[in-house]
């Protein structure tokens, strides 16, 4: 026997649905409409002359375009990619235990701490002549400071993460006969995860942001070698390639941890 639904009904429980794809649809369209909205103010400043040397996004389309057909800019993108990926994926795999190191057990806190706290306060390129001394010009120095950028983003994130696990949490569990093993699988790591996440977004940017400085110790081929290389023979169109190669990359990283942090932390209640 057929269900019979009255319209009403129907329209009631199909309006949460239409509202949840406008939410999703309007950030995008806002995104969108800004994009727009900046290469038109870029073009109207480069077209009235009002900062010099500024090339217009046409140039910069069409530099792009011819890096893209001699290879140049395929070449310096893997290089960078190879760079940032090497330097950022070893700091996260040693900060994070590191952190949980930290946070976890005191004596190891009060050993560890007063380095990490040291050397975060100095910049990583600051370390860019100590590492050309130590490692000479070849891809370790140049990894190695990345690494150390990426390395004191997380490790603070991550300790920060384990000490503010709600220790009301932790006594529940020790109180249901949990042995600590237990209680640092089940209640910590997933309670430290969002602090996590946000660390090595952080570090992302910070190993993006070195890696400019990084290849100019020798390098050859890269997207930070290419921009100074053409800051000598003012080719600004090629500088502006190569920052909008490396702000496109960065972004694309950026939003797949964004994703993997909604898919780790659905349990967490969103704004």
């Amino acid at each position: 026997m057929a269900v019979i639904v009255p319209p009403e009904k129907t329209a009631v429980a199909q309006a949460p649905r239409r509202t949840a794809r406008r939410s999703r649809h309007r950030p995008l369209a806002l995104n969108v409409l800004a994009l727009v909205a900046g290469v038109l103010g870029w073009a109207v400043v480069a077209a009235l002359e009002l900062v010099e040397n500024l090339p217009t996004p046409l140039a910069v389309a069409q530099q792009a375009g011819d890096m893209v057909a001699d290879g140049t800019l395929m070449t310096d993108t893997l290089a960078s990619l190879r760079r940032v990926f090497l330097g950022y994926a070893l700091g996260v795999i040693v900060a994070v235990p590191v952190g949980f190191l930290m946070g976890w057990y005191p004596t190891v806190r009060a050993v560890v701490e007063p380095y990490i706290q040291f050397f975060r306060t100095i910049p990583p390129l600051a370390l860019i002549p100590l590492t050309v001394v130590l490692l000479g010009i070849g891809e370790v120095p140049k990894i190695a400071v990345i690494y150390l950028a990426s390395f004191m983003a997380c490790v603070v994130s991550s300790f920060q993460g384990v000490v503010d696990v709600d220790r009301t949490l932790i006594n529940a569990a020790r109180v249901l006969g949990a042995s600590d093993r237990v209680i640092f699988a089940k209640v910590v790591v997933p309670a430290s995860t969002p602090f996590i996440l946000v660390g090595m977004r952080i570090g992302l940017g910070a190993s993006w942001a070195t890696v400019v400085a990084a290849e100019l110790i020798g390098a050859q081929e890269g997207l930070g070698y290419r921009m100074q290389k053409a800051s000598t023979w003012f080719e600004m169109d090629t500088i502006f390639v190569s920052l909008i190669t490396i702000g496109v990359l960065g972004l694309l990283m950026d939003r797949l941890l964004l994703l993997a942090e909604r898919r780790l932390t659905g349990w967490q209640e969103r704004r």
